[in-house]
């Protein structure tokens, strides 16, 4: 048996996309939504698998709210690369199976180990 646990959280910056060759080469911002999707095989004796709390606590921890990305990261922060990172950092604390950066409503970007 196993189990996805699903949590989701939001953050606001800006970052441009540096090389890019259109508007969002200039600086922009966005509300940035995270889904996490962590694994888990056991319950534990009132049923649950990681508490909900725990994994948005740790979450929140590694959003950046309010900032400019770029000068946050040493990489370029496009949806790929912070859902990359997300996923690592959040990978040293709990099992987790993917992560997504959603942009905006209608575009996001998923990484996972097993893509």
């Amino acid at each position: 048996m196993s189990w996805t646990l699903k949590v989701k959280d939001r953050f606001q910056a800006a970052h441009f996309l540096k090389g890019y060759g259109g508007k969002c080469e200039k600086v922009h911002g966005h509300t940035f939504h995270v889904e996490v999707n962590v694994a888990v095989t056991e319950l534990d004796k009132i049923g649950i698998g990681i508490d909900f709390t725990e994994i948005k606590q740790k979450l929140s921890e590694f959003l950046p709210d309010h900032t400019l990305l770029n000068e946050v990261y040493d990489f370029s922060p496009s949806a790929e690369n912070l859902a990359r990172h997300f996923f690592f950092e959040l990978k040293k604390l709990f099992p987790v199976k993917e992560v997504t950066v959603w942009e905006s409503e209608d575009a996001s970007a998923t990484y996972s180990e097993n893509n």
